[in-house]
């Protein structure tokens, strides 16, 4: 699946396979789509960031984004069928111009009559039964697979993918009866679907892989996405606090909305696969696997107080890891579960103890309608973190770390007025707009709220303001930046209505555009590389696997000219490296870093394995494996937090060890204070 990001409680992506839908007709293109699509690529070419030129380099990227929209995982098209497209592959930005919807037309009647024939084969395929003894692999990663020959091999891989799901429902607990029942439903489900596809579908998929092929976060929300944008927007619906969209046959977290029942939980977390879903506690689980992303979002949402259980396969336990039962009460998320929330950490370091404020913020919020109004006490993220620093500095903090962790953006003025809180006054960032100008966002208030040691973490989730605070916080040499590499989206949309452009009474749906980009003080742009933290974290993922550079048609880094502004703080490079030597230092000692290293290291192995044995003996080994050193290490977690435990801390341990990253960040502020 092309990977889009859509804020919202659901994103519903354009991009899903297994979520499309099939008429018994052909379905053909009508006036109002003709119409919309040239209006789409005027607005685009006029007011896309990058102002779009519709040319043959566009095109091939545009053929590229429908072919994966139809058919991500090479399950359905044939080579045959790829070489016949291959007339439209430059034709798609002429085409656009003139309204000529043809080829993407043909293009998905090609994909249906391949649905059809897939759909008989898996058929035959589940009712003939698996050999679960026999030494055999399959590549769970589709998209890597070369397009299917002839008939013959694109058999041989529904086999193994079918194969692949019955043993899992297999170690899952399921008998031979349950499992047929279970994957004849999937697809059963895939064909209803299907089934109710319409021409408005089918143009959705085609402008939204010309909208992917500009940047990741350039979208057409059809009439009814664009309605539940909005509504997501809102956070009016009651629900988990998660934000979901569709990969490949599964529904994944896309986001867990900070205040909510998930991130309450601690239970659901992003990338997260959503296998089954079950009402109270005792519901029966029903299979989600294939089915449309609105249709599982309905399963999931309900009245607050009622109780919703989640099967699901951990992100970061890797393919062969058992699914989880996770238990959620639905609710509201409000401002207030939002909020920013600090806490203090005692540790004792080289003999002496320290107190560290540590203030996490999930999001950047501002009440605008109590702001509009005149209240004067208006909630806002830097309102709330001065609060919270006063109240820390009357239990005589030693120094603060900021937790901007999973923190993916939210309210830009916040991340400006938050930034003047430890700088006298200068810029906090610039936004280049479309015309070429540049505005300089600035704190002038002349004031320092906090004067003392800081740091910040941060982590590849954090992203947008979040990413704009760290670099002002790291540009001023103020404090330093502790985690990993941060996600990298340094672009501003805007939400239009495509009733503005085009005079038809029917609602047309919206178009969220790439309008600016965001640049640091120094000139350097957040977008692609984002921040760099100071003192890095070993990270789970790998270079180009989550973040901006994932995707595929993200865009470019660049730098504009520094804004005029003098750093503030005391940060330099001989504090720095005497701060990574004594990191690196107790990487190597402390246990519970060796501890937390190898973990990561391990998780990080288990994500880059694509390959699974087909075996039912040697994957239930490996299941079971997985399955004990969880076990061991649940075991492990919960003797260490044990209330019988002392509450004076050893020597050079902190007083939690819930969370190795966030006790190390607190070691690092108690070294610059040591050191500085």
């Amino acid at each position: 699946m092309l990977r889009t990001k859509r804020f919202g409680f659901v994103l519903f992506s354009a991009f899903v396979v297994s979520t499309l839908s099939l008429s018994a007709q052909t379905l053909q293109p009508n006036f109002k789509q003709k119409v919309l699509s040239v209006k789409i690529a005027q607005i685009l070419s006029a007011n896309h960031y990058e102002r779009v030129t519709l040319n043959d380099s566009l095109s091939a990227n545009m053929f590229n984004r429908y072919l994966d929209a139809l058919d991500y995982n090479r399950i359905y098209f044939l080579q045959s069928d790829i070489q016949n497209f291959e007339i439209y592959r430059y034709s798609f930005d002429d085409d656009l111009k003139v309204g000529n919807l043809t080829g993407c037309y043909e293009m998905y009647d090609v994909f249906k009559t391949r649905f059809d024939e897939r759909y008989a084969y898996l058929s035959k395929c589940i009712s003939e039964g698996f050999n679960f003894n026999t030494d055999e692999t399959f590549n769970t990663d589709l998209h890597a697979y070369p397009w299917a020959k002839d008939r013959v091999e694109l058999d041989e891989r529904w086999r193994k993918l079918l194969k692949n799901q019955a043993l899992e429902l297999k170690l899952a607990g399921k008998n031979d009866s349950a499992i047929s029942a279970t994957l004849r439903s999937r697809y059963e489900v895939q064909k209803r679907n299907l089934d109710k596809y319409n021409a408005d579908d089918v143009f959705s998929l085609y402008i939204n892989a010309f909208c992917a092929a500009i940047d990741p976060h350039t979208n057409y929300l059809a009439p009814a996405n664009a309605e539940n944008f909005k509504i997501d927007m809102s956070l009016s619906l009651e629900g988990i606090g998660a934000r979901l969209q569709t990969e490949n046959e599964y529904t994944k977290v896309f986001e867990i909305v900070p205040g909510g029942p998930a991130f309450k939980s601690k239970l659901l977390h992003k990338d997260d696969k959503i296998i089954a879903v079950a009402q109270g506690d005792t519901g029966a689980f029903v299979d989600v696997v294939g089915w449309r992303i609105d249709d599982v979002v309905r399963l999931i949402r309900g009245p607050k107080g009622t109780v919703v259980r989640l099967s699901i396969i951990p992100a970061n336990e890797g393919i062969n890891s058992p699914p989880k039962i996770v238990r959620l009460v639905r609710e509201k998320v409000n401002l207030e579960e939002q909020a920013a929330k600090k806490k203090l950490l005692s540790i004792k370091q080289n003999g002496k103890t320290y107190k560290i404020g540590v203030i996490t913020i999930p999001n950047f919020y501002m009440n605008f309608e109590e702001y509009q109004r005149g209240d004067k006490n208006y909630r806002s993220t830097t309102r709330d973190v001065k609060k919270l620093i006063t109240e820390l500095q009357q239990e005589k903090i030693d120094g603060l770390l900021i937790d901007l962790r999973n923190n993916g953006g939210g309210a830009l003025p916040e991340a400006v007025s938050l930034t003047g809180l430890f700088i006298p006054s200068g810029p906090a960032v610039q936004v280049r707009n479309l015309d070429g100008s540049v505005e300089v966002l600035k704190d002038d208030d002349g004031e320092v709220f906090y004067s003392g040691p800081l740091a910040v973490m941060v982590n590849r989730f954090s992203a947008s303001a979040s990413e704009i605070f760290a670099g002002a916080i790291q540009d001023y040499k103020r404090g330093i930046i502790l985690g990993d590499r941060t996600f990298g989206k340094g672009t501003v949309q805007n939400l239009t209505s495509l009733n503005r452009y085009v005079p038809l009474k029917e609602p047309l749906g919206d178009l969220k555009l790439t309008v600016a980009k965001f640049y640091r003080i120094t000139g350097s742009s957040t977008q692609l590389r984002g921040v760099t933290p100071d003192v890095l974290f070993p990270s789970v993922y790998r270079d180009g696997e989550v973040g901006e550079e994932s995707e595929p048609n993200a865009m470019a880094w660049s730098e504009i000219a520094p804004a005029s502004y003098s750093p503030y703080g005391s940060i330099n490079e001989k504090l720095l490296a005497e701060l990574r030597k004594r990191h690196e230092q107790r990487m190597k000692t402390d246990e519970e870093l060796k501890e937390y290293a190898a973990d990561i290291a391990e998780l990080k192995q288990r994500r880059a394995n694509k390959i699974v044995s087909l075996n039912e003996t040697v994957r239930k080994a490996e299941r079971d494996e997985l399955e004990k050193k969880r076990l061991a290490k649940q075991k492990k977690a919960t003797v260490k937090t044990k209330p019988e435990l002392p509450e004076t801390p050893d020597e050079d341990q902190p007083q939690s060890s819930a969370d190795a990253v966030l006790n190390e960040s607190a070691r690092i502020v108690a070294d610059i204070i040591s050191v500085s």
